[in-house]
């Protein structure tokens, strides 16, 4: 099963990878126009939330398929996700030509732009601590409460967009149906877990 994951590897990075790719290709062939910042901004900002939702699915499929390999893809789609977490804020920073004063001061009026700036604050120490060595060196319980971030992560990063009017109704309802299934499937993981004696 592991080996499996191990094949499915480079195909995941490169379904990861398409959608910067194409963002690329139209940036450089003209096809977004004279300002293309808005759809760059849209469109990483809604590949960074579907990774993190897609990564969070990866536990329940194991669960429920007993492919353990679906796991060790988490940490690309995560990584993946912070990436393009990262293109969506450099890419609204360039649309307001760094004006950081400006920019600081809509992050602390506009409330869609608060709940987006907690997202990305709370993914910073996931991505950080992504690497096996730092998992070794924390231990599982600090690194499981640092990775247990990607909760609150992904709701503020859903009303974020919600606020922002970058989805469609159907995306809308999918996603935020798909969220509220995964925090209700950790829950009730949560609570099968036999409690530690004493």
């Amino acid at each position: 099963m592991i080996h499996t994951a191990r094949l499915a590897r480079p195909l995941v990075f490169l379904l990861c990878a398409l959608p910067v790719g194409r963002l690329a290709i139209d940036l450089a062939d003209g096809t977004l126009a004279a300002n293309p910042m808005p759809e760059v901004i849209r469109s990483t900002g809604l590949w960074s939330l579907r990774l993190m939702v897609i990564g969070l699915a990866l536990s329940p499929l194991r669960e429920l398929t007993g492919w353990a390999g679906a796991v060790a893809l988490r940490r690309m789609l995560g990584l993946f996700a912070a990436f393009y977490a990262a293109m969506h804020l450099l890419a609204w920073a360039r649309h307001y030509r760094f004006d950081w004063p400006f920019l600081l001061d809509e992050t602390l009026t506009a409330r869609y732009l608060t709940v987006g700036a907690i997202a990305a604050l709370l993914l910073i120490p996931i991505a950080i601590t992504s690497s096996n060595r730092l998992h070794a060196a924390l231990g599982w319980r600090v690194w499981g409460g640092i990775h247990a971030l990607i909760y609150p992560t992904v709701i503020a990063a859903y009303v974020h967009d919600l606020m922002a009017r970058r989805f469609d109704r159907v995306e809308a309802l999918a996603t935020g149906s798909a969220i509220a299934a995964l925090l209700a499937w950790r829950v009730a993981r949560r609570m099968r877990r036999p409690r530690s004696a004493g």
